[in-house]
């Protein structure tokens, strides 16, 4: 049983409320963690506050040497981050291992991004009046960051919060999900060890109701949010005036042309889909399979998610598809598979229950229309049909609210680039899955995805402000 303490100002403390954190997998408690009141999350925005003027005055090769030092921090805590992540998000071992090693990785990247910031000089001499008068541009931190971020990657989509906000030169006040926020407590102390100043940063556990209020306070000059599209949309209505970054869900889509490698798409789009249990916002949710390959494509991956995405205890280092965060989604993704089921759909496999475990569903012939199709599923199911064109295809795709990342599995370099040019989307991916991500690219969507993007340079720009000084030459 581990206990966390608030981690406002550098200090641990008793303040607020106790709560227990449970593991998806069985229920057992894992952690005890103190949640804000009022009065905590006030104190945490106050100190943001006081603190911005320090760490925006901070010199580039110092926030570089603090953010390096958090990596090397999280490396050295890489096995105690990891069976945190197992037990309060039920993470599958081997993921919440590369998710550690992503995080060492995110904030490694952040230290270079701080010693690279844009800046740029400009001639002004293109018109009379401005000839002896030279541009200089720079930019310059913001101000104090709220971020609130999900339960599925605790770790490493915190650090895509922190990680550029103190790269930048902000402050961050930290809103973790309430189901999984013992890696972020974590997170706090190794900050704290890594020599950054207490009160840069502030880790606030703590109910929805507190935390809207702190997306509406006016001293907040940034809004970044990790989570569901109607959630986020909800929070971006109260945000004022303050800057905001949306990522929210998806329900990605795949093309797969006949001249695809059949094999090397079956088996990253297994992993794509059911990795997690699905609980990713990119993980693979329908598929478009050409008509001529159809058959065989829709046999091998049946035959490889029975043998490969292999479901169950997350302790074990072969399972993939571990449980889902609470009873309550299992409900809402078994319901999905039964309208789909009710209104012709077959169940090719899977779309069993075992406590908080779905077995991986494969379904086809479902109408598009279908909550399991037109929604974000966020569970071990995914959708397969058939076209036969390729232009058909980009249009079943888009016919969708969202649009997180997409993928076209083909050798054809033109369809590659009409996929590119045509799927409306934040990022498409070629031969492989749209669940795969690096942590410097940008990241985001369009539509109901979200607005705005990760990553850590693209993040830094959003939490940044472009400055001019115009200089009179002699």
């Amino acid at each position: 049983m581990r206990g966390f303490k608030l981690n406002i100002n550098g200090n641990l403390n008793n303040r607020g409320t106790e709560h227990t954190i449970r593991s998806p997998y069985n229920g057992k408690a894992v952690g005890k963690v103190m949640f804000a009141g009022p009065k905590e999350a006030e104190l945490a925005l106050d100190l943001s506050c006081r603190a911005f003027d320090g760490i925006s005055n901070m010199p580039a090769y110092e926030r570089a040497s603090v953010l390096r030092e958090i990596s090397k921090g999280i490396s050295h805590c890489s096995d105690q981050l990891a069976e945190i992540i197992k037990d309060e998000a039920g993470k599958p071992i081997e993921l919440a291992r590369a998710e550690v090693d992503r995080a060492v990785s995110t904030f490694f990247l952040a230290a270079d991004e701080a010693l690279s910031m844009e800046g740029t000089v400009l001639d002004l001499d293109s018109v009379p009046a401005s000839s002896n008068k030279i541009g200089i541009i720079k930019r310059f931190p913001i101000g104090p960051v709220l971020a609130i971020t999900p339960f599925n990657f605790p770790l490493n989509l915190v650090s895509h919060k922190v990680a550029p906000a103190l790269a930048a030169g902000n402050s961050i006040v930290l809103k973790p999900s309430s189901k999984a926020p013992m890696c972020a407590l974590t997170l706090a102390e190794i900050v704290i060890k890594a020599g950054l100043t207490p009160g840069i940063l502030n880790v606030v556990p703590c109910s929805s109701q507190i935390a809207e209020g702190m997306v509406q306070d006016a001293r907040i000059k940034k809004f970044s949010f990790t989570g569901s599209a109607e959630v986020g949309w909800r929070l971006k209505a109260l945000a004022g005036k303050k800057k905001v970054t949306l990522e929210l869900g998806g329900n990605a889509g795949v093309i797969v042309e006949a001249d695809s490698d059949i094999d090397m798409a079956v088996k990253k789009l297994v992993i794509g889909s059911f990795a997690y249990a699905g609980q990713v916002c990119i993980s693979v949710q329908r598929i478009f399979v050409h008509q001529s390959i159809a058959d065989e494509f829709i046999g091998r991956f049946v035959e490889c998610t029975k043998n490969e995405a292999l479901w169950g205890d997350p302790s074990e280092p072969d399972v993939i598809c571990g449980p889902m965060i609470d009873s309550e989604n299992v409900a809402r993704v078994l319901r999905w598979i039964d309208e789909a089921k009710v209104n012709g759909a077959t169940l090719l496999c899977g779309g069993e229950q075992h406590n908080n475990i779905i077995t991986p569903a494969v379904l086809t012939e479902v109408d598009p229309r279908l909550s399991i199709a037109a929604k974000e599923a966020f569970g071990p199911v995914v959708v397969i049909e058939r076209y036969k064109e390729f232009d058909e295809a980009i249009t079943r795709l888009n016919d969708s609210v969202y649009g997180l990342q997409a993928a076209v599995f083909t050798n054809d370099i033109e369809k590659v680039f009409k996929a590119y040019n045509r799927i409306d989307v934040g990022g498409v991916i070629h031969n492989d899955s749209p669940s795969f991500r690096v942590d410097h690219m940008p990241y985001g969507g369009v539509k109901d995805s979200g607005e705005g993007r990760e990553g850590l340079r693209y993040a830094i720009l959003d939490m940044t402000e472009m400055k001019l000084l115009v200089i009179n030459s002699p």
